[in-house]
C-alpha cells in the first residue's frame, strides 16, 4: 500500500484555469509527484478514485445538487482546499447575486429557464468547512507550490493578510493611479507578487479583501479619478459581490 497521501482534485462551477495552473505548476515540480498520490484529477487523469486525505476544490457551489457533492468530500477529506477566486469568494460567478435570480434566469435561458438547476453561487465554506485557501483568478503557482510543501509538512498553507500594495511597494511598481487608472490593491489580500500592476493594470481584486477594508475611501479615491458610482459598483462586483454584499448587511 502506498504510504504517500492520497489527494483529489474537484471542480464545480469555474473555467477550470486554476487547475491548468497546478498541472503547470507539476511541470516545473516534477518532485512533487514522488510525494503524493493523485487519485482524481479530471484535467489529467482519468481514473477517479474516491480514497483520499486531501481535496483540492475548485469552483464556487451554483446549484442545490452541489452541496451533497461538497458534503461527500468533505466527509471523505481529513483536509479540504479551496482552490481559486469561485471556491474561496464565489468569483466571478456571483456578480448575478445583485441581480433578481429569476430575471438573470430567463436573462440567459430565455423561455427554457426552468429547464436548468441554479441559484445565488456561494464559495465552499458557505456549505463545507474549509481547512485552508489559495486565493487568486487563476490561483500563484508559486503559492500552490508552497502550499502543498506546507501541506506535506504537516503545516497548513498561510495566506498573510496585508494589502497588495506593499507588495507594489517592496517591487518598487509605480502606482497605476499616477497613470490614470484605477486599481483595488488598497483593499485587496496580497501574495500575487502584485502581477497586475507589475504590468501596468490596476488590481482587479481577484484575492479577495483584506481584514477591516476601508471600501468608502476606496470609492472616495476611484470617484477622484473619475469614476461613477456605476463604474465603482462594476468594479468592486467582478470578483467580490459576496463580500462587499456581507460588509453591507453586517452595516
Amino acid at each position: 500500500m502506498s504510504a504517500k497521501p492520497k489527494v483529489a482534485f474537484f471542480e464545480f462551477t469555474s473555467c477550470e484555469g486554476c487547475q491548468l495552473t497546478v498541472v503547470d505548476s507539476l511541470q516545473d515540480h516534477p518532485e512533487l509527484l514522488d510525494t503524493v498520490e493523485i487519485v482524481q484529477f479530471r484535467e489529467a487523469m482519468s481514473e477517479k478514485g474516491e480514497d483520499y486525505a486531501i481535496a483540492f476544490i475548485e469552483g464556487s457551489c451554483s446549484r442545490p445538487s452541489d452541496e451533497p457533492k461538497l458534503q461527500a468530500i468533505r466527509q471523505q477529506a481529513a483536509i479540504v482546499v479551496a482552490l481559486g477566486a469561485c471556491a474561496h469568494l464565489g468569483g466571478v460567478n456571483a456578480i448575478r447575486n445583485r441581480m433578481p435570480l429569476q430575471e438573470v434566469r430567463e436573462y440567459v435561458y430565455g423561455d427554457r429557464a426552468e429547464w436548468f438547476e441554479t441559484y445565488e453561487p456561494r464559495p465552499i465554506k458557505d456549505v463545507i468547512k474549509v481547512d485552508a485557501v489559495i486565493p487568486g483568478c487563476p490561483i500563484d503557482r508559486r503559492e500552490f507550490i508552497k502550499a502543498v510543501t506546507h501541506l506535506l509538512q504537516g503545516r497548513m498553507p498561510f495566506i498573510p493578510d496585508q494589502p497588495l500594495c506593499m507588495e507594489c511597494k517592496l517591487k518598487e511598481n509605480i502606482c497605476v493611479y499616477t497613470r490614470g487608472k484605477v486599481c483595488l490593491g488598497p483593499i485587496t489580500l496580497a501574495g500575487c507578487d502584485a502581477i497586475c500592476p507589475t504590468y501596468g493594470d490596476g488590481c482587479e481584486g481577484c484575492r479577495g479583501l483584506i481584514a477591516n477594508p476601508n471600501i468608502e475611501a476606496m470609492r472616495q479615491v476611484m470617484h477622484e479619478h473619475g469614476l461613477t458610482d456605476e463604474a465603482i459598483d462594476a468594479k468592486l462586483s467582478m470578483f467580490l459581490t459576496n463580500q462587499i454584499m456581507a460588509l453591507e448587511e453586517a452595516g
